[in-house]
């Protein structure tokens, strides 16, 4: 059985009170805090920057699952420390290479990603095989949280998979991210995803606690 790893988006969260919910994630056993870190050119949102991950830091060990989606991932980067542990993903679609950034980022203890875009076919990652730990399957335009799945997406969940394990690379995991319910991520579980993306359609539903959806988005991967 492979190991399971729920990452909850803390953008879906209370800022206002988001101490207060770190340690209920932390008490109810979510694996990562997913931040995202947006740039407003990469894609047309601002959100969370360095000083953020360093109040993370602070308040909690739990290792962040950091998601640049920014088009200078080396400034961004240069303004914080990564902690042992850590994720760190970047796109794809910057069309670059990745060499220096990935080793950067696992000479710190960390894994490094690539976050495929929902319009991006996954041989766009054939350039970096050997570079990245994870792939982020986006389900949704990325940007905003709340968006809607794109249509058919989900099959791509198993397309990778067949990818990856084609090009020797079973130990990549894949991460789904945007609109990632409870029964979707019991779906594409069985399609070869370990990390699921929790945001308002799995963690933060309307009308459940923190406790109640946790608990039940775990039983749902649980195969």
């Amino acid at each position: 059985m492979k190991n399971m790893f729920i990452s909850v988006s803390v953008m879906c969260s209370d800022l206002m009170n988001l101490g207060a919910d770190i340690d209920t994630l932390h008490k109810n056993g979510v694996d990562w805090l997913h931040v995202d870190v947006m740039d407003a050119h990469f894609v047309p949102n601002l959100t969370f920057g360095p000083d953020f991950i360093k109040a993370m830091h602070q308040k909690t060990d739990m290792p962040l699952d950091i998601h640049l989606m920014v088009t200078d991932p080396e400034l961004v980067m240069s303004r914080f420390e990564l902690r042992e542990g850590d994720c760190l993903s970047v796109h794809v679609e910057l069309d670059r290479s990745f060499t220096e950034l990935s080793k950067s980022v696992r000479e710190k203890g960390c894994r490094f990603g690539l976050a495929v875009n929902p319009e991006t076919p996954v041989e766009a990652l054939e350039p970096h095989i050997g570079l990245f730990d994870t792939v982020t399957l986006m389900l949704v335009h990325p940007g905003y949280a709340g968006a809607k799945m794109v249509e058919g997406i989900m099959d791509k969940v198993k397309l990778t998979r067949n990818w990856l394990d084609s090009k020797g690379l079973e130990n990549v995991m894949i991460s789904v991210d945007g609109s990632v319910s409870a029964e979707r991520a019991a779906l594409m579980a069985g399609m070869g995803a370990q990390i699921f993306v929790g945001g308002t359609a799995g963690i933060y539903r309307k009308g459940m606690t923190l406790d109640e959806t946790i608990p039940y988005f775990r039983k749902s991967i649980s195969i």
